[in-house]
């Protein structure tokens, strides 16, 4: 790949997915695109740019989905789904009490395992949630990765990262070598494909969004236009939840960290004029389900 193709590239990139590739990033393109460039019959790199700059739409969508495929598994560091369980549903359950809803946004949700996280933490509480409108949504850029997260179907390997024994028995059922979500967990997760970089006032407004890991890959002046976006998509008394190697100090003034809450952060008053109800300095703690 020469120098020109590899500019071509990251300029491509960061203006079709945000992703910020530095100057020393060339092998990292080299190993993920050179098996995509043998898929398409083509003898090198320096081929599949010409085909992408001569307009062909569906190798750029497949360079962008390569380059773009970050990973995840079942109840990733932990933390976030302790405070989302032991403080932040119960905080909600208490703030929503009187519309009994509740919408949950996870950006970025690669092949679902984060989505569907959250749909067990809310099924693990399941009578305080009793007749509740609960709505996750989980967005991502590929649709390669969407078509996986709708069928929920994952490999033993999959299943062993993060996700504990007594879950994998409750909520999947084995199918041959694989394991499949049982229907009443996939069912609480609406899948749709979005690009962060785009206007995305119309997904509504969440009580909780989850933007973990995804955010690291973009420049400074981009973080901050969707942390200002993201900020007006998200209830006053809202939470946001980032990623343990992610931070707002320095990007946007819209958030404020939670105190004693690695990760958590909520809408800064000061900023944006709205009254927050804020969380609770003490978890509450919620029954779960038998």
């Amino acid at each position: 790949m020469t120098p020109v193709d590899y500019e071509y590239l990251r300029k491509f990139l960061k203006e079709r997915s945000g992703l910020d590739l530095s100057a020393d990033k060339q092998y990292l393109v080299e190993s993920r695109l050179l098996p995509l460039a043998r898929k398409a019959s083509l003898p090198g790199i320096p081929d599949l740019v010409l085909k992408i700059r001569n307009g062909d739409g569906r190798l750029a969508t497949d360079v962008v989905e390569a380059m773009t495929t970050n990973e995840t598994f079942f109840y990733r560091d932990k933390i976030p789904f302790d405070h989302l369980r032991e403080t932040i549903l119960p905080c909600l359950l208490q703030a929503r009490a009187a519309r009994r809803s509740l919408r949950i946004w996870s950006a970025a949700s690669s092949t679902g395992q984060e989505p569907y996280s959250i749909a067990m933490c809310l099924k693990e509480m399941g009578a305080a949630f009793a007749g509740w409108r609960i709505e996750i949504v989980a967005t991502d850029l590929s649709q390669e990765v969407l078509e996986k997260s709708r069928a929920g179907i994952y490999s033993q390997f999959e299943v062993q990262r993060g996700l504990p024994i007594q879950h994998l028995m409750k909520y999947f059922t084995q199918v041959g070598e694989l394991w499949q979500l049982n229907a009443d967990i996939r069912a609480m997760v609406q899948f749709r494909q979005l690009n962060l970089l785009q206007d995305f006032s119309h997904l509504g407004t969440f009580d909780v969004i989850f933007c973990r890991n995804v955010l690291i890959y973009f420049d400074q002046d981009t973080k901050a236009v969707i942390f200002e976006r993201m900020a007006k998509g998200l209830e006053a008394d809202g939470t946001l939840l980032l990623g343990a190697a992610e931070s707002v100090v320095g990007i946007t003034d819209a958030f404020r960290p939670i105190t004693e809450r690695r990760g958590l952060y909520q809408l800064n008053p000061a900023r944006s004029g709205r009254p927050m109800g804020g969380l609770m300095p003490q978890p509450l703690k919620v029954a779960a389900a038998r």
